[in-house]
């Protein structure tokens, strides 16, 4: 039997690389002779930078940026082809692993690091940009990574005003000219886990806001912000910057990158595409994919639901083990595993995950492998 073992990350808790790899341990301790590939696999926000340079053989540099509360941290970009494309995770400088809980306040955090990363990439003089931004910390619609490149938001005044969520309602003005002028010559590809919209139900701040510690009535006022403030970009943008798809994406980033003139694609479809997974799927005879929490937003375009999609295209079985599923029966059904694991108790409190996540996986897996050795006794007596 081939498995092949394609998970992302366990958010907060282990890396795609490391969930491969305990899954692989457990299911060769207790299944001796299947034979396991571990393909860890990313969909645009944390772990994408080290699976793609993983992919293309790349090396990486490490650069001064600002966090997204602005203190000064140390991030990496990655080279790859030769150093003609700069692998940039704004997760690195402007993501949620960047802050504890008690700092996270999407009305004073900002995206100005991840400019400090596309900076940085021009400076070594590539050509293209590869560019993921899932994971975010902000709600800022991109403002910051436009001020980290050179663009200015200014108030009724005509003062320039800081970039963060607070400010998105107060900018009258805007000033593009001094954009860094070798934005216009570098390709920026855009890869991204979700597809929602920038403003709306579904929209950037609804959606997304909670988990980075908005209240009901902050999410109302950033709305509000990030409507006045997508309508003083769109007058500058020839593109829809409000309703394409990605345009939400890590708390509005996708309508800055848009605005920049970025293509946007999502961030599972690129990256199955240079780990060549339909033909490793198609190759196997099981898949096991998983992430930490399978809910509605995996079904719009996350890594879970990429495997799953190219895995019915190859008649191919796909066990899924997650770490929570949030409404099971619903999300169970229209997700349309061979079988879904989940590692946590419910009663587990969130504190605690991290410190028990790794064993609560191995043994997960090793109930996988158990139903793995039943099926072949169950065979193995028809026969």
């Amino acid at each position: 039997m081939r498995i092949l073992i394609a998970p992302d990350h366990f958010k907060g808790s282990m890396r795609a690389d490391e969930v491969a790899e305990i899954i692989r341990k457990a299911l060769n301790w207790h299944v001796p002779d299947i034979h396991c590939e571990p393909l860890p696999l990313a969909d645009g926000g944390e772990g994408t930078m080290a699976v793609l340079a993983t992919a293309l053989g790349g090396s990486f540099r490490e650069v001064s940026v600002r966090d997204p509360l602005g203190r000064l941290v140390l991030a990496r970009l990655a080279l790859v082809d030769a150093g003609r494309t700069a692998v940039v995770e704004m997760a690195a400088a402007s993501g949620l692993l960047r802050l504890p809980a008690t700092e996270r306040n999407p009305l004073e955090t900002h995206t100005l690091g991840t400019g400090d990363l596309l900076r940085a990439a021009l400076d070594l003089g590539v050509e293209r940009i590869i560019l993921g931004i899932g994971g975010s910390a902000t709600n800022d619609g991109g403002m910051g990574m436009l001020c980290a490149l050179g663009a200015r938001f200014l108030d009724a005044r005509g003062h320039d005003l800081a970039p963060a969520g607070r400010n998105l309602a107060s900018v009258r003005g805007v000033d593009f000219s001094g954009l860094d002028p070798r934005l216009v010559h570098t390709h920026i590809e855009v890869i991204c886990d979700v597809d929602n919209p920038l403003l709306g139900p579904q929209g950037a701040t609804r959606v997304y806001g909670p988990q980075k510690g908005a209240s009901e009535a902050e999410l109302s006022a950033l709305e509000e912000g990030m409507r006045h403030y997508a309508a003083q970009l769109q007058r500058c943008c020839p593109r829809d910057i409000v309703h394409s798809a990605g345009a939400g994406a890590a708390g509005g980033l996708g309508a800055a990158c848009i605005f920049l003139g970025a293509s946007l694609r999502p961030g599972m479809e690129v990256i199955a595409e240079l780990v060549d997974l339909e033909g490793r799927i198609a190759a196997s005879d099981l898949v096991i994919t998983g992430e930490g929490c399978v809910d509605e937003q995996t079904l719009r375009g996350k890594t879970v639901a990429g495997v799953l999609r190219l895995a019915r295209k190859e008649s191919k079985p796909v066990i899924v083990i997650a770490g929570r599923v949030r409404d099971k029966d619903k999300v169970a059904q229209k997700l349309g595993a061979t079988a879904l694991f989940t590692t946590l108790s419910d009663a587990l409190p969130d504190a605690e995950i991290g410190a028990h996540a790794a064993a609560d996986l191995a043994r997960t897996a090793a109930s996988v492998a158990a139903v793995l050795q039943l099926g072949r006794q169950v065979r193995s007596g028809r026969d």
